[in-house]
């Protein structure tokens, strides 16, 4: 039997829009340590490389704009520990699924594409987070940024998560919204889709990638070159 074709999935900015529940979990846990709040936009920059590295990145750029001192790595360990405490209880209240998503991910089930998440969230945050926004029965996996002993960029994550898949990352393609999901991709040799309006700082021209969309709507249109 032939190797299925096989997708890999960014969670954050990419299936799904968090930033709002990030945003409030990061500004209670920030309030908290005596550091000020942060914008939408900010969290959207801020996001993409796991928990405490968003919180450490946030608290130095806070504290050197407040004039105020930066913690130790045992007080940002618990800022995370508080930060997905809060977040965990309050994971879909604003959150929502990228347009799309629904229908493109039904498309892929239905032509036998096997389909996993690959994320730097936590996993058992991303778990909880595809199955209270309905769409964790799609996924055959979940790799989460604490499920092997490296995560993204490094192209590990994506070689592991597909192997456990049983599939071949020679047929296999990586969708994503930051350089983060492109560097990963493109070390592991996986076509990228980027997607628009993504959790960075940098612009589109500057992240590699082979396609470029909105969002989901009209995807399959790219698939059907490789399947």
């Amino acid at each position: 039997m032939s190797q299925k074709f096989t997708i890999l999935f960014d969670l954050d900015g990419t299936l799904v829009n968090t930033a709002p529940d990030l945003m409030h979990a990061h500004n209670y846990v920030m309030k908290k340590y005596g550091y000020g709040e942060r914008k939408l936009s900010d969290i959207r920059k801020l996001a993409g490389r796991g928990s405490k590295v968003m919180l450490t990145r946030s608290m130095n750029e806070l504290a050197d704009l407040e004039g105020k001192t930066k913690k130790s790595d045992d007080v940002i360990n618990s800022m995370t520990k508080e930060f997905i405490d809060y977040y965990s209880k309050n994971i879909v209240a604003e959150s929502t699924l990228k347009k799309g998503a629904i229908d493109f991910l039904s498309w892929c089930k239905k032509n036998s594409i096997q389909m996993g998440v690959c994320t730097n969230k936590q996993e058992h945050l991303s778990v909880d987070l595809l199955k209270k926004i309905k769409i964790y029965d799609f996924f055959d996996y979940v790799a989460g940024g604490n499920t092997f002993d490296y995560n993204k960029p490094d192209p590990r994550h994506l070689i592991s998560t597909i192997e456990i898949m049983g599939g071949d990352y020679k047929k296999s393609l990586m969708i994503g919204d930051s350089e983060t999901d492109s560097n990963a991709a493109k070390a592991a040799n996986i076509p990228f889709v980027l997607i628009e309006d993504g959790y960075t700082e940098k612009k589109v021209s500057e992240i590699y990638h082979d396609y470029l969309v909105k969002d989901f709507v009209g995807l399959e249109k790219i698939i059907k070159k490789y399947v």
